[in-house]
């Protein structure tokens, strides 16, 4: 049997948080174990990423963009940049592509995680096929540069096939490849007496219904993650810290699975279609259950795994009801371990990097033979391909808050 060569890859980053932990949210966090297994399996993966990011050492100087700076006044948010950011970054951006392109001999791949369009308006002109991830709802700007790209396009996967379908609707399809945990850095952990709320705090992410839900059950709540919007966390969650809630900020992976794998229960409210809900499998990961809102990829994750219930968003009362059974059951002989268990065999890094060396070698093979990029069948049949689901009743952050 003839074993595939590594493949040479370079790989673009996201523009507003350096690649690193603590992780700036789920897409830097999906990225950053995207590339160490790749590595780690003997491909070549040089990364395009600003300053301050790690797997930079070596690399190409050109693929080094400027560290991203908030000052004092700014918020780090997810939707804007540093003042002044993109006028010195995106030329940094446009000469890596640059290089990119005078080195197409050099790449079997490119493979875009960015959230701004430059790459994928050039992607058809780097002569090196590109695959990109789409971890967002519909963004105009980035259909826009989809479709100025000259002499070819990008391939696209997606992260559920919820937002599968948002962006087939706006006439770009794609594969669907959820993200996966790194089980070795997810260990079980042995459960405890508290509840745990992880991801960022701003009003889609819904903490305060969380909290809401943990003062019903009468629990102690551990919240952690960054603060993307001063004004929904000074409003909605710093009035509540102190009551058997407490807020410790954002943590490095390992001390944030140790804390989610030590709490009898995770909450995950979001009152918006999440695109996927990384927060879920890698509480999961642990054997500690989730108690869930309803919507876009959550319900997706939540189909066939064990140790999840979800509720309509916005219903504290039932959120706090899910948690109190979960608990529950999960405290039988094995239930920590059965929720492990499930979402090892679903969710498992090592077998989303399986798919997604299928997807690349697929894309680079059609490149050569001058067809378009690898079709849905390529991916058919993994953990979330099973098509659409029903729309999700949302509630509106600035009325929840």
């Amino acid at each position: 049997m003839t074993i595939p060569r590594p493949l040479r890859i370079a790989t673009i980053a996201p523009l507003r948080f350096p690649i690193r932990q603590p992780h700036a949210g789920g897409v830097e966090s999906a990225l950053w174990n995207e590339v160490a297994t790749l590595r780690r399996r003997g491909h070549r993966v040089d990364l395009v990423a600003p300053g301050g990011s790690d797997f930079m050492t070596g690399g190409p100087a050109e693929y080094v963009l400027p560290p991203v700076a908030w000052s004092d006044d700014e918020l780090a948010a997810d939707d804007t940049y540093p003042a002044g950011y993109l006028d010195v970054a995106l030329p940094r951006l446009d000469a890596a592509l640059d290089r990119i392109r005078r080195h197409a001999d050099d790449y079997d791949v490119v493979v875009n995680h960015c959230l701004h369009g430059l790459p994928l308006e050039r992607a058809g002109g780097l002569g090196v096929p590109v695959v990109s991830t789409l971890h967002t709802p519909v963004l105009p700007e980035l259909l826009a540069a989809d479709r100025a790209s000259v002499g070819g396009r990008s391939s696209y996967l997606s992260v559920s096939s919820h937002t599968a379908d948002e962006w087939a609707a706006a006439g770009i399809d794609s594969v669907v490849l959820p993200n996966g945990v790194d089980q070795s850095l997810w260990p079980l952990g042995p459960g405890g007496a508290g509840l745990v709320w992880f991801g960022r705090l701003v009003p889609e992410k819904g903490t305060h219904l969380a909290i809401e839900a943990a003062r019903l059950l009468d629990l102690p709540l551990t919240i952690v993650g960054r603060i993307g919007d001063q004004a929904y966390f000074d409003r909605a969650v710093g009035p509540a810290l102190g009551d058997r809630v407490a807020y410790v900020g954002p943590l490095g992976q390992s001390e944030l699975a140790e804390l989610v794998g030590r709490s009898a229960c995770s909450l995950t409210t979001p009152v918006w279609a999440e695109p996927f809900g990384l927060v879920v499998p890698e509480a999961l990961m642990t054997g500690t259950p989730v108690a869930a809102h309803d919507v876009g990829g959550v319900t997706e994750i939540a189909r066939g795994s064990t140790g999840i219930t979800t509720v309509t968003p916005g219903d504290p009362a039932a959120l706090a009801v899910a948690a109190r059974d979960l608990i529950e059951a999960s405290r039988m002989p094995g239930g920590r371990e059965d929720i492990r268990a499930s979402t090892v065999a679903r969710f498992s890094l090592e077998a989303r990097v399986d798919r997604l060396e299928e997807f690349l070698r697929a894309a680079v093979h059609r490149d050569a033979l001058g067809l378009p990029g690898p079709t849905s069948e390529v991916l058919a049949g993994g953990p979330l391909a099973a098509g659409a689901l029903a729309s999700p009743v949302l509630v509106e952050p600035e009325a929840a808050a």
